[in-house]
């Protein structure tokens, strides 16, 4: 099992397959095992890298719960002991604020980011105020009506269980995660370090509207938006074939302007 380490913590990570790096970061109620769907898909094609941040999972607890301002340099750290250069990080939610931090610490080691369900914790004075008022909205809803569809958990009470039951198996939940309302970066610092921006958005996201997604791209001329019809904020879970498709989408488009 390899791990890097990242400060004092050993950071947990696993690689399948060959090729270009894909990195998938993890939100507050995953872990590296939540992408097993995306893993599946793009190790064909891809060298898959799957990371437990400091807390989740395998990797070393953090006394006095983990900090997120530290999450980026986990990432970091599983890129540099994997030997993973031009990579793609693709951040669900909490997970995409780590990924965009990462990309400005070392933005010649990232080729792009993919920020999934979130704007990355940008921080600008339109947009700031929307995300927050989003987040107060699904504060009023119970945990899983925020993350997956009433539909889905109806269909497949299965997964749904095995959902609930990732978070079993880390240290930390979101309540224990310090510095998630950190300031973080403006539009104009992240223009500056030439960071490649991707939006994957849900249509039915519960967690942060498309619309407020869509105020995040308009800001930052030369990323891309994808924002996908009936899809959810925890997309990659519950709908992997539409999630998938959409990244695969971003891939291609990345390609196409290198």
């Amino acid at each position: 099992m390899p791990y890097a380490q990242s400060g004092a913590a050993r950071i947990y990570y696993e690689s399948h397959g060959e090729g270009e790096p894909l990195l998938f970061i993890h939100g507050a109620g995953g872990n590296h095992a939540a992408w097993w769907q995306q893993v599946a898909r793009f190790r064909s094609s891809r060298c898959v890298l799957t990371v437990d941040l400091r807390g989740f999972g395998l990797s070393d607890a953090a006394e006095g719960g983990p900090d997120s301002l530290e999450f980026p340099e986990d990432a970091l750290a599983v890129l540099r002991h994997a030997g993973a250069g031009d990579a793609v990080l693709v951040g669900q939610s909490i997970g995409a604020v780590a990924a965009l931090r990462s990309a400005l610490r070392e933005p010649r080691r990232i080729a792009a980011v993919v920020l999934a369900h979130s704007v990355g914790g940008m921080s600008h004075d339109e947009l700031t105020p929307l995300v927050r008022a989003d987040r107060a909205k699904a504060e009023t809803l119970p945990v899983l009506d925020r993350l997956l569809t009433r539909a889905f958990r109806d269909a497949d009470p299965a997964r749904t269980f095995l959902f609930g039951q990732l978070g079993t198996f880390n240290r930390a939940g979101m309540g224990d995660i310090r510095n998630l309302s950190a300031v973080g970066p403006t539009p104009q610092e992240i223009l500056a370090a030439g960071v490649r921006v991707c939006f994957l958005a849900g249509e039915a996201d519960a967690v942060i509207r498309p619309q407020t997604i869509a105020r995040a791209h308009a800001l930052l001329p030369g990323s891309i938006l994808q924002v996908v019809p009936g899809a959810p904020h925890s997309m990659y879970w519950e709908a992997p074939q539409l999630f998938n498709d959409a990244l695969e989408q971003i891939l291609a488009t990345l390609r196409a302007k290198a």
